[in-house]
């Protein structure tokens, strides 16, 4: 039972690091303009950060539907990884770091969405 209060504890604070350097990544963006400032890029910052807030929200109060929103929140931060690497071009720290906690909460959330209450 404390392995997966453990894991849970993990998937919450994966959630919150990743909707905060979501957010911190499109107001870095919009300052450095061109390819930073796409759409499709902003968006997915933007829906990331909101998916990544509701299932920590979900996750803290235990609610039956944590699971299903776990697992679109893993394919969101997946997404949105994918796209950081492609706007920095392994070359923008922010985007880096933003990239690699897409994927520590992608598999977290992936974890939370296959167990079983």
């Amino acid at each position: 039972m404390q392995a997966t209060n453990q894991a849970v504890q993990q998937a919450i604070d994966d959630c919150k690091e990743c909707h905060a350097i979501c957010v911190q990544t499109i107001q870095h963006d919009i300052q450095h303009g061109g390819p930073h400032v796409a759409p499709d890029h902003l968006r997915l910052l933007e829906d990331c950060a909101q998916i990544c807030q509701l299932s920590e929200d979900l996750m803290l109060r235990s609610s039956p539907f944590s699971p299903a929103i776990c697992e679109v929140c893993a394919d969101v931060c997946d997404r949105c990884a994918v796209s950081c690497d492609q706007v920095g071009k392994g070359t923008d720290a922010q985007l880096r770091a933003c990239a690699d906690q897409c994927r520590r909460c992608a598999q977290s959330c992936r974890q939370m969405a296959h167990m079983r209450p």
